[in-house]
């Protein structure tokens, strides 16, 4: 089974921190950018395996694997 998920501006869950662990600015992607919003996998999931997302129009799959991972399809 599959949800449908949106997230309207003002969601908590766009004002949610990154990760606590400590990166040295050369090896983090977001060390130049100003602010990023950042979601927790298991707030976008709510429990299920797989979610569609509907962005511009066009839905894509978010699915977690067995091993941990994630993997996003068109």
């Amino acid at each position: 089974m599959s949800a449908t998920m949106t997230a309207p501006a003002g969601n908590a869950l766009f004002g949610a921190q990154r990760s606590s662990r400590s990166h040295s600015p050369s090896h983090d992607p977001f060390a130049n950018v100003a602010e990023v919003a950042s979601l927790d996998s298991r707030n976008l999931l709510q429990g299920h395996k797989v979610v569609t997302i509907a962005h511009n129009g066009v839905l894509y799959r978010l699915q977690a694997t067995k091993l941990g991972k994630l993997i996003l399809t068109k």
